[in-house]
């Protein structure tokens, strides 16, 4: 049996679970993660079979910083305001002197700025700023997007300061980085910003086959993207489409949204690798993907009145939940979310990602009414 049929072949029906009590438990994990770390920042990881965090990861805990501002007026609860702050200023005192981000975690043997990761901290620099009014972190913000604005090429892509710990040195997937840089574009009243993240989007839309699949667009295996890496491409076409009132973007990423729903299965969960013509290309799934993949399904209907990935996006939600282990005595482990289902899959093989657990949760407050 094929690995298409293998996948699409599993029907199980999908049980009722509790949103808003897996929300509650993701963001209780996310807490223990960030006291983990002992520093402000968020370990990367819970490893299951070393029964460990690893250290904690400037990349990701930039964007979950907005996701606990957002959690902090959801729940009403200041805690999260709280731990947000302290992650932004984390940040602040890390970043590198040309304003980038370093690649990889604080335990990491190379100290070197990278695109994606200076991007994705972006994201929290603002949050921090519009919500504290702290200029610290707003000069944060201006470093970085004038350090991302510099290394960009005159064709949009970013091919210097790629991570070390990637296979490739050009990425589509950077149109998340776009996002940032527009958002950047409409907080600080800079056009600059705005103006480099739609070249990155040109450029990436030039890598796009007829059926909207990107080229050069995994960390490792570009002929079999993740899931992960095609939600934070698709995304950042949308968010930057819709920043810069570019129905062209928003039609693309609706183009690939509508193509990944395609592989669904009945029970929510989506294959973890999709080949060129978006066939399953894994028996196991990436439940990062599943989660941001329910985002822009959620995003394409609320933004822009496009609802064909509505199911969808509760379908995803529902598996997610599904397999969150609410029960478990190990801290590392209860509440979080696993890099593959089953936890045996090739991303984040038996380790519970901080990303996971982070989308997970956007994915939800959206559903529950939270922007």
């Amino acid at each position: 049996m094929s690995v298409v049929s293998r996948f699409l072949s599993r029907r199980e029906a999908m049980p009722v679970v509790d949103a808003r009590r897996g929300l509650q438990a993701a963001a209780e994990w996310l807490m223990r993660a960030q006291d983990a770390s002992g520093c402000g920042g968020v370990s990367a990881a819970y490893d299951v079979a070393k029964r460990q965090w690893t250290g904690a990861y400037p990349e990701t805990t930039g964007y979950i910083i907005p996701t606990f501002f957002r959690y902090a007026d959801f729940s009403g609860n200041p805690e999260y305001r709280e731990r947000a702050v302290r992650m932004a200023a984390w940040e602040s005192d890390i970043q590198l002197p040309d304003g980038g981000v370093r690649a990889g975690t604080m335990d990491a043997p190379q100290i070197v700025p990278t695109i994606f990761n200076t991007g994705q901290v972006l994201f929290g620099w603002l949050a921090a700023w519009k919500q504290t009014q702290d200029t610290r972190f707003r000069d944060s913000a201006v470093r970085s997007a004038d350090w991302l604005v510099a290394a960009q090429d005159p064709d949009g892509a970013w091919r210097r300061f790629a991570s070390p710990f990637a296979t490739h040195t050009v990425n589509t997937y950077n149109t998340r980085v776009s996002f940032a840089l527009a958002q950047a574009g409409r907080d600080l009243q800079e056009p600059r910003y705005l103006a480099a993240a739609v070249r990155n989007v040109q450029w990436a839309l030039t890598q796009m086959h007829p059926n909207g699949w990107l080229e050069n667009n995994d960390l490792e295996d570009n002929d079999r993207p993740l899931t992960h890496t095609i939600a934070y491409a698709t995304r950042g076409i949308l968010e930057v489409g819709l920043i810069a009132g570019n129905s062209g973007f928003v039609d693309a990423a609706a183009r690939m949204a509508r193509a990944v729903a395609q592989s669904q299965r009945r029970d929510g969960a989506l294959p973890g690798r999709l080949d060129a013509a978006w066939r399953p290309a894994s028996r196991w799934s990436c439940v990062t993907g599943n989660a941001q993949m329910a985002i822009i399904w959620q995003r394409l209907a609320t933004e822009a009145g496009d609802g064909s990935g509505k199911a969808a996006a509760e379908n995803a939600i529902r598996f997610n939940l599904s397999i969150q282990d609410l029960t478990a005595a190990d801290a590392g482990v209860h509440g979080g979310m696993p890099g593959s289902h089953p936890r045996s899959g090739d991303y984040m093989k038996h380790r519970y990602p901080n990303w996971a657990a982070k989308f997970f949760m956007d994915a939800v407050l959206l559903q529950l009414g939270s922007r």
